[in-house]
């Protein structure tokens, strides 16, 4: 059984003084998914995978692998991931969603470069290669919130593909958030896949979320990883061994952070799976890159 979890971050406002924030539950999320916000300094996680959880999680993608006639841990070919990109829009203008291609191509690039090493860290071994693009008019849809009837309408009407097809949709998604993913299941419904704010592509309007790494992020949980600052400063927080423990999201680029200083190494802000940024993250590690090759195999292969 996959697991929930979500995170949820109120837009310059301390925590508990959004009442949006404050009304998410457990209840709220999805299984297996995960929120990624725009932010001041705090956060609002009433659904962080708990230590329990994430051993579930551990416990049966273990059990999968164990299972199968052969596991390679790590992939010795290339894995080419097919998207398809879902343009919701609220009319067909560019101020209505209407995203020229030129963002759409620009975003599978960064996503390109960022599995690929470009800009950091090992090579993932997972290429992303954009196979059809839609566009939908749908004004209830562009506004789409997290966990809504809308989300729901709008993957069953628009996702294609099996567990290994990414789909991922851009629109001016609610509550001030900046997207939000799933975590690979044994069976993808039609729940399945990535959810961005349109302006935190390339170019978009979402500064300083703008270059892409929104998508680069959320990618990162439907291959199954968690956040940096998953489980805190204890126990095996991401269950990747190679990223310092962080106790808590960074934000904006604070080099030299150490919010768990009785561990070893300062916060991992340059990863992907941290809340800073998109100027400031730039790399997997080589831990990330196993678990996510783990779970593709486990999961989408």
């Amino acid at each position: 059984m996959a697991m929930g979890a979500c995170a949820l971050i109120a837009i310059g406002s301390p925590a508990g003084a959004n009442p949006m924030a404050d009304a998410v539950t457990a209840d709220d999320c999805l299984p297996g998914s995960d929120l990624r916000t725009k932010s001041g300094t705090e956060v609002h996680d009433p659904n962080e995978l708990s230590p329990a959880q994430a051993v579930a999680r551990e416990r049966e993608v273990n059990s999968i692998l164990a299972g199968l006639p052969t596991h390679r841990t790590t992939i010795q070919a290339q894995v080419t991931i097919p998207v398809v990109f879902h343009v919701i829009m609220e009319n067909d203008t560019r101020a209505g969603g209407n995203l020229p291609d030129s963002m759409i191509d620009a975003q599978i690039r960064v996503l390109n470069e960022a599995y690929a090493g470009a800009t950091g860290g090992p090579d993932s071994g997972f290429r992303f290669e954009l196979v059809k693009t839609t566009r939908t008019v749908n004004p209830a849809w562009y506004g789409v919130g997290y966990g809504s009837a809308e989300e729901r309408q709008m993957k069953s009407a628009l996702r294609e593909g099996g567990n290994d097809t990414l789909n991922v949709y851009a629109a001016n998604i609610g509550d001030g958030l900046l997207g939000w993913a799933t975590f690979p299941q044994r069976n993808a419904s039609s729940t399945d896949g990535v959810v961005i704010l349109n302006e935190s592509m390339p170019t978009g309007s979402a500064a300083p979320y703008n270059l892409g790494d929104t998508a680069t992020h959320e990618v990162g949980h439907w291959m199954n990883l968690y956040h940096t600052f998953q489980g805190g400063c204890n126990g095996k927080g991401d269950h990747v061994d190679d990223t310092a423990p962080e106790a808590s999201p960074a934000f904006e680029c604070p080099t030299g952070r150490d919010s768990c200083t009785k561990k070893s190494g300062t916060d991992p802000i340059h990863n992907f799976m941290d809340y800073t940024h998109d100027s400031c993250m730039f790399e997997f590690t080589t831990g990330q890159v196993s678990r996510m090759q783990d779970a593709w195999t486990a999961y989408r292969a």
